[in-house]
């Protein structure tokens, strides 16, 4: 797929899977513009993509309604919008332990910021255009502390659906990954991530973890099928299976 002239945001591209993505856009020729809280690590991302002419960044909190509003009146027309965005920090605790801030950074995170994004982003939005988020395998294979996750994903398949509806013809996606070696496993396992990951990859059909790639190659389907919209695509190494 070519997308010269065609101009991405991708909320959530300064690292992991919406770096990858990022990275994959560019090479294919389109304007890309990379939001996150932090101006710094945005920086950080242009300069590991090599400083290409193509590649904006933007620093805004999807969680905030007066950031996002502001950020679609100062870049214009798009053609797709994308968000990796997550803040997890916290929120895998039993439920003696869990703290309802950390819980509610992933809901603002997850569900409000893509609902913002989807609010303020439309407008603007190529009827051929289309958006994409990203839920989780803990969706369909929660576990003991991931109850908050495991909804909030759930929760977000939902609200896709709902939106492939009442933007039609603009086309919602999501991509539901399974585990995959990003820096939020630092968060979930500590010391024991790569222990951890190793023990998945052997439980998995494929017989290995995911990489940001496996994820960018999903939602850059997503975004050039135009005959895909409501769905939730999975992207587990059969996770579900396992």
């Amino acid at each position: 797929m070519q997308l010269s002239n065609q101009k991405i945001l991708i909320a959530g591209g300064g690292s992991g899977m919406g770096l990858a993505l990022a990275s994959r856009c560019i090479e294919a020729g389109a304007e890309v513009i990379i939001a996150g809280r932090r101006e710094d690590r945005l920086r950080q991302a242009r300069e590991a993509l090599g400083n290409p002419a193509g590649l904006h960044i933007a620093a805004v909190d999807i969680t905030r309604e007066d950031q996002v509003a502001a950020l679609f009146a100062g870049i214009g027309g798009l053609d797709h919008i994308v968000s990796t965005a997550a803040d997890i920090e916290g929120a895998y605790r039993l439920l003696p332990g869990l703290d309802l801030n950390a819980a509610q950074r992933v809901v603002d995170s997850k569900l409000f910021g893509p609902l913002l994004l989807a609010k303020h982003g439309a407008p603007g939005l190529a009827v051929s255009g289309s958006m994409s988020f990203v839920s989780g395998i803990a969706a369909y294979r929660p576990a003991p502390r991931g109850s908050v996750v495991a909804a909030v994903n759930a929760a977000l398949e939902g609200l896709v659906r709902a939106l492939a509806i009442e933007l039609a013809p603009i086309r919602v996606n999501a991509v539901s990954p399974g585990w995959v070696d990003t820096e939020i496993w630092g968060q979930v396992a500590g010391d024991r991530k790569a222990e951890t990951l190793a023990a998945m990859a052997e439980r998995l059909p494929v017989g290995r973890i995911g990489h940001p790639d496996d994820i960018a190659d999903a939602i850059f389907f997503l975004m050039g099928n135009g005959f895909t919209t409501g769905t939730t695509l999975h992207v587990e190494g059969g996770h579900r299976l396992a």
